[in-house]
């Protein structure tokens, strides 16, 4: 008989392989590269302008902010943010990716994780950044990370969203895909989330030439 240890440690982390698997086998792109993240965080013209806003942002303050960038994946956008914070936490669900990330990036105030940010307790800070992260996750899980959000200060959250008008949040199977392939996009502050700020600014909306739609990164004040 399989005790209940056993069940827990045959359980299948479908978001996790999936990921891993994206990695793996280049699904994003990036042939010549140990991992890559696709063209969202690798094309000039979608990067620069958000990590303008970003470090603007970040930079504004007197006493700089703890930043959790949760779904940091190959580090290209993240690096550059690094100098604005008293301290980054970078996460991600890929064990292979982050002892990549650990080798490749270091600084004093610098510190990668390895975790599904769904699932696990997140690290303490002031501002979490989600860039392009719960596209690619079905709703339930998007829940479980909405639910965690009202501890941090800020919130800066990138979506890639359809052109046009769309019904926002039609669940999918969390993987390499998003939502705009069903013409939709994640949208935090309408069922069945319904997630609640007190302010929010867009501070980006980058028109995607090879994705169509746009990239849009608001700032949500807790």
């Amino acid at each position: 008989m399989k005790t209940d240890k056993m069940k827990r440690e045959k359980k299948p982390w479908p978001t996790k392989d999936a990921m891993v698997q994206i990695y793996e086998k280049n699904l994003w792109g990036g042939k010549n590269a140990d991992f890559y993240s696709g063209t969202g965080s690798h094309q000039t013209d979608l990067v620069e302008p958000y990590i303008c806003a970003v470090s603007s942002f970040l930079g504004s303050f007197d006493d700089s902010l703890v930043v959790c960038d949760l779904g940091c994946g190959d580090f290209n956008v993240g690096r550059r943010l690094v100098k604005h914070a008293k301290k980054y936490i970078a996460a991600d669900i890929v064990p292979g990716l982050i002892e990549r990330n650990k080798r490749k990036f270091r600084a004093d105030n610098l510190e990668f994780r390895c975790m599904d940010i769904a699932a696990e307790e997140w690290p303490s800070g002031d501002c979490v950044i989600l860039r392009q992260v719960l596209q690619h996750l079905s709703n339930a899980e998007i829940q479980r990370i909405v639910n965690k959000l009202a501890v941090f200060r800020y919130v800066i959250l990138t979506e890639h969203l359809p052109e046009g008008d769309f019904i926002p949040n039609k669940d999918i199977i969390s993987g390499q895909g998003t939502r705009l392939k069903i013409n939709s996009g994640v949208n935090l502050q309408v069922p069945p989330f319904d997630f609640r700020a007190k302010r929010e600014k867009r501070l980006t909306a980058i028109p995607s030439r090879e994705d169509k739609g746009e990239l849009v990164t608001i700032l949500f004040e807790t």
